[in-house]
């Protein structure tokens, strides 16, 4: 059995369980930043074609004690590299550390790839090129207090970058924090669907793809194909199979509105190149005018959070009117919205049955769920 370890954004790891369990993976296991899993190799295939919540699927390789960055060089250097993959291929080593007593992660990098290079120049007479921006063969490594663990990235580029979105705002959501939002929702196909301050469209095109059973890693390429062990005929299998599975293009209850024509030009180019615009239904709309397109449903919504001055006044003027509109049209419905402004729950004055800690790349933010019932959400102001 080979052993695994698959990242994902902070917050999301106990849904990744679940659905690498789904995957058939085994000996799952949810540590912070990910889960550690383990299957055949041809795992890896499927997980990085099906996972709409990891980042990265890492093999690991090796695990071993150390004390300095010698031990670490040994234990790079004694690994079959030339078993898998060739010369011929770039490189990249990535170092990270939780409670390392090594002072130097750079250091650390440098020996590692110089292990990597003195052992395949050994049994080659070759050394393979390092490549910072786009390798062949992505190496990791992660240091604890005691123990070195190294890895073979079989993603390459990250999975939350479907190559669905050709344009992103100023801010963009990450593709597999919008599914794993999806999730924590308790969306599923066939339940209305709202983002009425949708940007470029993540949440509506993670929904479309869920909707149809699209395959997030379909039509894009991972380093495993440079392994010298890829089974090709396996790989084009599972795709085929994947493809075959998805439903008919058509609507699915998903609505998407925003205030600007110009973002919402964006929302509809993204749905357009993913082949999706017949799932999603687009309009321009204020969000504190917009009513309810179905007597219940689900609101998933990032809304925008003020880093100058300005911004944040208007914002502090603009979620009493948001709690205002949610509770008046929204009656029925359960709203989640996703903030990196903690000073929401107290501006928009309803009260949060939910609060979820997540992280959209470095940026903490926190997941506010309401549960719109009729006469029961606002909170009462103090008297006096």
């Amino acid at each position: 059995m080979e052993r695994f370890f698959a990242t994902c954004p902070r917050g999301l790891e106990l849904l990744l369980v679940e659905e690498l369990r789904r995957l058939q993976a085994e000996k799952v296991h949810a540590v912070g930043g990910g889960v550690q899993f383990g299957g055949e190799f041809s795992l890896c295939y499927r997980v990085n074609l099906e996972s709409r919540l990891a980042s990265r699927v890492l093999w690991q390789v090796a695990t071993e004690r150390y004390r300095n960055e010698e031990d670490v060089y040994r234990t790079a250097y004694g690994l079959p590299w030339s078993d898998w993959f060739n010369p011929e291929r770039t490189i990249r080593v990535d170092v990270s550390a939780t409670k390392s007593p090594l002072t130097s992660l750079n250091f650390v990098t440098l020996r590692i790839k110089d292990a990597v290079c003195d052992k395949i120049r050994w049994l080659s007479s070759r050394r393979p090129s390092v490549e910072t921006r786009e390798p062949d063969i992505p190496i990791q490594g992660h240091l604890t207090d005691r123990e070195f663990t190294l890895y073979l990235d079989t993603t390459g580029e990250p999975l939350f970058k479907r190559g669905k979105r050709i344009a992103a705002g100023a801010a963009p959501l990450r593709e597999n924090l919008a599914a794993g939002i999806l999730c924590l929702a308790g969306w599923e196909p066939g339940m209305p669907l709202l983002d009425p301050m949708c940007g470029s469209g993540t949440f509506l095109l993670e929904a479309a793809q869920l909707a149809l059973d699209i395959a997030p890693g379909l039509d894009r390429h991972f380093a495993f194909e440079k392994f010298n062990n890829f089974d090709q005929r396996g790989w084009r299998e599972l795709s085929r199979q994947s493809t075959a599975r998805q439903k008919p293009k058509s609507f699915f209850s998903i609505y998407g509105s925003d205030l600007s024509g110009a973002v919402l030009k964006a929302a509809r180019a993204n749905l357009m190149a993913a082949g999706l615009e017949k799932v999603v239904d687009l309009k321009q709309a204020d969000v504190l005018e917009i009513s309810a397109p179905a007597k219940e449903g689900v609101i998933v919504t990032n809304p925008p959070y003020g880093v100058r001055l300005g911004e944040q006044q208007a914002l502090a003027e603009f979620y009493p009117k948001l709690g205002d509109a949610l509770k008046k049209n929204f009656s029925g419905w359960r709203a989640y919205i996703l903030s990196a402004d903690m000073r929401l729950p107290k501006l928009i004055r309803l009260a949060a049955s939910k609060r979820t800690p997540l992280f959209n790349g470095a940026l903490e933010c926190r997941l506010f769920e309401y549960k719109m019932v009729e006469g029961g959400m606002r909170k009462k102001k103090p008297e006096g």
